[in-house]
C-alpha cells in the first residue's frame, strides 16, 4: 500500500508538470493526436498515471465511456495496482453496470484479500443486488480487519435492523461506540434498539447520551416522545416538543403533533391557537397542507386529519388547499356529503379546483346521482373550457346514463382539444360500439393502438369485437394474445381468447381458457355464461347448466336474462 500511494504521489508530480500552473486547462494538441484531443502515442506520457489523469479528466466531465477506455489502459499498464483495478470498478458503479464493477472487486480480493476499499465496495454492490449475506461477511471482516472504519458499523448495524435481528445490531453499535465513545449515532441506534426491545430506562439513558453529544438533534427527541408518550410522561413530552420547537420554530410537522397533542390531552384552547397558527400559515407556505397529507392522510388517518383541519380552518377559512384536503379526509372517512360540502368551498382559481370538481362528480355518481354528477360538470366545463380530461369524465357519464349521442358529442369535443388522447379514442369507440356503429368502433380501436401499440385494452376490446362478429378469427387471436402480454393474468382478456377459440370450434382449448378466466373473474355474468357454452360443445352438461345458473344470478339486463333462460330451459329438457 505505502508503495501504491508513493507512486500516487509521484503521478501527481507528472500531472502538475504536464499541466503546468493553469492546472484546468488540457495540454496543446499535437499533429498525430485525434479528434477528441488525446494523443495515444506520446511516448514519454505512456504510462498509468497519464492513463489514471485522463480518466479523471473524463470523469469529471461526465463522459464515462471515455473515463472508463483510459482507466483499463492504466490498469493494463499497471495490472498489480488494487487502487487502479477499484477506481475502474467505481467508475463502472457510476455507469450503473455493477456485475462488471463486481467481477473487478473480486479479482482484487483473490489477489489482495485484505483490501479494505474493494471489501467496502464488495458490500455495496451486494447489498445493490440484495445479496445480503456476502454484504455482510465482507463489512464484518473490514471491521475485524480495521476497526477504525466508523461508517462500516453503521451500515452494518442497519442492515442487521432490517432484518430485525436485534440482538446482532446492538453488538455492532456497541462495538462502534466501545471504539468511538463520542459517536452520537452509535448511542442513538442504542437507543432506538432499547426501546425496540421495551428496555424504557437503557433507552432513554442512551438517547439522552446522544443528546449529550450532540444537542441540535431532533431524531433522539422524537425517539424520547415515543417512550415518554407510551408512559404517559405528559410534561417531558410537552417539553420536547417546546425544545424542538425553540431550535426551529417553522418546524410544521411538529407544531401539527404538539397541537394535536393538546387536543388528545383535552388543552382545546392550547391546541386551537396552534392549528389557527398553521391555518394562517397555509396562505403563504404549501408545505403546510403538504404535511397534512404526509403526517395524516397518506396513513389514512382520517379523523385525526379532520380534526387537524377543522382547527386550520379558523385561520383560512377560505382557504381552497385546506378545503380540498378536508374534503379528501371526509371521502376517507365515507362521509360524502361533508366531503361535496368541502370540495365546493374550493374556489375556480384555484390549482384544486378542477380535482375537487372531479371527486364532487364522482361521489354523486358513487349516490347513484349520475344526472346531478353531469349537471355539476357541465357547470365546471364552463369554467374550465377546452380541458380534455374534464370531456372524458362527461362523456363516461353520458354513457352511464345511456346517452349515447350525447357522449358521442363530447367525446368529439374532446379529441378537438387533444386529438391523440388514447382515451378518448378508446371511450368514443366504445360509444359506437353501443351505438350499434360496429364500424366505427373498429376503427376508433385501431386508432388508439396506432397510437399506443400496446394498449392492451384496445387490443382485446378489437380482438373480442372480432370473435364475437365471427369475423377475422386468426387477426383476433393474435391482438388478444398480444394484449395478454401486458396484462397475463387479466380475466376478461384470458376469456377473450377463450372465446376465439371457441369460434374457431376448438372446444377444449376454450374451455381451459375460460375456466381460468372464471377463476380470475368468478363473479362476471359473461364469462360465466361463455364456460357454460364451451362446456355444453364438451358435452359436459351437467358443468354447463351449472355456470349458466351462476351467470344469471349476477345478470341485471332484462333480456340478457331472458336469453339466458331460455338456454337453461333448453339444456334442462335434454
Amino acid at each position: 500500500m505505502k508503495n501504491i500511494l508513493l507512486k500516487l504521489t509521484t503521478g501527481l508530480m507528472v500531472i502538475f508538470f504536464f499541466y503546468g500552473c493553469g492546472a484546468h486547462r488540457r495540454p496543446v494538441p499535437t499533429a498525430t493526436e485525434k479528434q477528441d484531443g488525446v494523443t495515444e502515442d506520446i511516448n514519454e506520457v505512456e504510462n498509468q498515471y497519464y492513463y489514471f489523469t485522463e480518466a479523471q479528466f473524463y470523469r469529471k466531465k461526465g463522459n464515462l465511456d471515455k473515463a472508463i477506455h483510459y482507466m483499463q489502459k492504466a490498469v493494463d499498464k499497471a495490472p498489480e495496482s488494487s487502487y487502479l483495478q477499484k477506481e475502474l470498478a467505481l467508475l463502472y458503479l457510476q455507469q450503473k453496470n455493477n456485475l462488471k464493477a463486481l467481477n473487478i472487486i473480486e479479482q482484487i480480493l483473490e489477489t489482495d484479500p485484505g483490501y479494505i476499499p474493494a471489501l467496502i465496495i464488495y458490500g455495496r454492490i451486494n447489498q445493490s443486488l440484495k445479496h445480503i449475506d456476502d454484504a455482510k461477511k465482507a463489512y464484518e471482516k473490514v471491521i475485524a480487519i480495521d476497526p477504525r472504519q466508523q461508517n462500516v458499523y453503521l451500515v452494518l448495524g442497519r442492515i442487521y435492523m432490517e432484518e430485525s435481528d436485534l440482538n446482532r445490531a446492538l453488538k455492532i453499535y456497541e462495538q462502534l461506540v466501545k471504539t468511538f465513545p463520542g459517536s452520537y449515532a452509535g448511542h442513538f441506534f442504542i437507543g432506538k434498539i432499547y426501546a425496540k426491545q421495551g428496555k424504557v430506562l437503557e433507552a432513554e439513558k442512551m438517547l439522552l447520551k446522544t443528546l449529550e453529544i450532540k444537542p441540535d438533534l431532533d431524531e433522539p427527541r422524537f425517539e424520547l416522545l415515543k417512550l415518554y408518550k407510551t408512559q404517559g410522561k405528559d410534561e417531558k413530552v410537552l417539553q420536547l416538543y417546546k425544545e424542538i420547537l425553540e431550535m426551529n420554530p417553522r418546524n410544521i410537522a411538529t407544531a401539527m403533533e404538539l397541537g394535536y397533542y393538546y387536543h388528545q390531552k383535552g388543552m382545546k384552547k392550547d391546541a386551537a391557537k396552534i392549528f389557527k397558527d398553521l391555518g394562517e400559515r397555509s396562505l403563504t407556505d404549501n408545505k403546510v397542507v403538504r404535511t397534512v397529507v404526509q403526517i395524516y392522510l397518506e396513513p389514512k388517518k382520517y379523523d385525526a386529519a379532520i380534526t387537524v383541519l377543522k382547527g386550520m380552518l379558523k385561520g383560512a377559512p377560505d382557504s381552497s388547499g385546506l378545503h380540498y384536503v378536508t374534503g379528501i379526509a371526509f371521502d376517507g372517512k365515507k362521509n360524502i356529503k361533508m366531503a361535496i360540502i368541502h370540495f365546493k368551498k374550493v374556489m375556480p382559481n384555484s390549482r384544486f379546483y378542477k380535482e375537487s370538481a372531479v371527486h364532487i362528480a364522482f361521489l354523486y355518481q358513487q349516490q347513484g346521482k349520475t344526472r346531478e354528477a353531469i349537471s355539476f360538470l357541465n357547470n365546471v366545463i364552463k369554467e374550465i373550457s377546452n380541458d380534455a380530461e374534464l370531456m372524458l369524465y362527461m362523456g363516461s357519464f353520458y354513457e352511464e346514463t345511456e346517452e349515447f349521442e350525447k357522449a358521442e358529442a363530447i367525446l368529439i369535443k374532446g379529441l378537438e382539444v387533444d386529438s391523440e388522447n388514447t382515451k378518448l379514442h378508446f371511450r368514443l369507440g366504445v360509444v359506437y360500439d353501443k351505438l350499434g356503429r360496429k364500424d366505427d368502433s373498429i376503427a376508433k380501436m385501431k386508432t388508439v393502438i396506432s397510437l399506443d401499440p400496446k394498449n392492451a385494452n384496445a387490443l382485446n376490446y378489437l380482438g373480442y369485437t372480432y370473435a364475437d362478429m365471427g369475423q377475422n378469427l386468426d387477426e383476433a387471436e393474435r391482438l388478444i394474445k398480444e394484449a395478454l402480454k401486458h396484462k397475463p393474468d387479466d380475466g376478461y382478456i384470458t376469456d377473450s381468447l377463450g372465446w376465439v377459440y371457441y369460434k374457431k370450434g376448438l372446444f377444449s382449448k376454450a374451455v381451459t381458457l375460460l375456466e381460468k378466466a372464471v377463476s380470475l373473474e368468478p363473479e362476471d355474468p359473461i364469462i360465466l355464461e361463455h364456460l357454460g357454452d364451451a362446456y355444453l360443445k364438451v358435452n359436459q352438461n351437467k358443468k354447463a347448466l351449472k355456470f349458466y345458473k351462476r351467470s344469471l344470478k349476477n345478470k341485471k339486463d332484462d333480456n340478457d336474462k331472458a336469453a339466458l333462460e331460455k338456454k337453461i330451459k333448453a339444456l334442462k329438457g335434454k
